[in-house]
């Protein structure tokens, strides 16, 4: 995967948790992969995370879905073999970050695809949201995805962030607003805790999905 931070499977060292930063536009000229490296950094700062970059730009996720849902095949659901890195991503993943930006009100088809191919990745894990876009920022787009990753069994972390009119507060690969950083700071707070109370939940007892 182009542009991707790598962390190997096995044990995370200490309190940390395995967090996927997930960019989810393929689109050409995309902000996203700037926008997912910054929160990246800003995971490594907070220090309770090991941090791999995930860009669905660089997987085959067909749109075309198999008959029987990924909910019930498990491990023997037939994903094309180029899907395979992301899935195992997603499977060793205790807590994710979702970069989307916000298409006609929405996210991306590309993030649609990816979730729906995939099913007990995501249950009973949290998932927080930085968005996006023009005057709204891409909240249109994390109203939607909430809705849809509940129905998976994933939690939302409520703070979340959002970069309305990205294309002029942002410089040299940056928010120029002094306070993002604490903003973002309370984000991984929530989502490191929510990440360790569920990892340990998960390792207690099944979940009953």
């Amino acid at each position: 995967m182009e542009n991707d931070k790598h962390v190997t499977g096995g044990e995370v060292a200490g309190d940390r948790h395995r967090l996927v930063v997930l960019v989810g536009s393929v689109r050409e000229g995309r902000f996203g992969p700037v926008v997912a490296s910054w929160i990246a950094e800003q995971a490594g700062v907070h220090g309770g995370f090991e941090v791999e970059v995930v860009d669905l730009a660089g997987f085959d996720i067909p749109l075309a879905l198999p008959a029987a849902s990924p909910k019930y095949a498990g491990d023997d659901y037939p994903r094309p073999a180029g899907m395979a890195a992301l899935t195992s991503a997603l499977e060793r993943a205790d807590a994710f970050v979702v970069v989307t930006p916000e298409y006609n009100h929405s996210y991306p088809a590309s993030l649609k695809a990816a979730i729906d191919w995939h099913f007990t990745q995501w249950t009973a894990k949290p998932v927080a949201f930085v968005s996006y876009g023009g005057a709204a920022g891409g909240r249109h787009a994390v109203l939607h995805l909430e809705n849809v990753l509940t129905e998976l069994h994933a939690v939302t972390v409520r703070d979340g962030l959002a970069f309305p009119n990205y294309f002029t507060t942002w410089q040299n690969d940056r928010p120029t607003d002094p306070e993002t950083p604490g903003y973002a700071k309370t984000l991984l707070d929530q989502l490191s805790w929510w990440a360790g109370a569920l990892r340990t939940a998960r390792e207690a007892s099944p979940y009953p999905a």
